[in-house]
């Protein structure tokens, strides 16, 4: 069984997305809202990818992001972020905290498929 994806998300509608798509291909997603829950289940379960929504308002992505690129158990992880297209200042924010990939809300609803897809 593939490693598990955690997604750090906070609207329902991105939420949904992703739980249809991930059932379709049998991953494992794990959604969090917490720092410190995040960093556990990373540690226990090493998980593939960890999608960050960077309009969160339950953490600070760009921290996050930081922390763990900082963190020798975990910054081999891959992260990604999604945004807003209109905040190009944000999709720099997230480029420069660490995140290894940064995609419009457009093109991520689009690939999610493929983002999901286990390895």
């Amino acid at each position: 069984m593939p490693n598990p994806i955690i997604a750090v998300v906070d609207d329902m509608i991105f939420i949904s997305k992703i739980r249809a798509v991930a059932e379709s291909q049998g991953v494992t997603v794990r959604f969090l809202r917490d720092r410190d829950a995040l960093f556990a289940v990373a540690r226990e379960a090493t998980p593939s990818l960890i999608i960050i929504d960077l309009h969160s308002q339950k953490v600070d992505p760009m921290e996050l992001a930081s922390l763990l690129k900082a963190d020798p158990e975990l910054k081999m992880i891959q992260l990604l972020g999604f945004y807003s297209h209109v905040e190009t200042e944000l999709r720099n924010q997230a480029e420069g905290a660490g995140f290894d990939r940064v995609m419009a809300r457009s093109a991520f609803s689009a690939n999610l498929a493929e983002i999901l897809a286990p390895l």
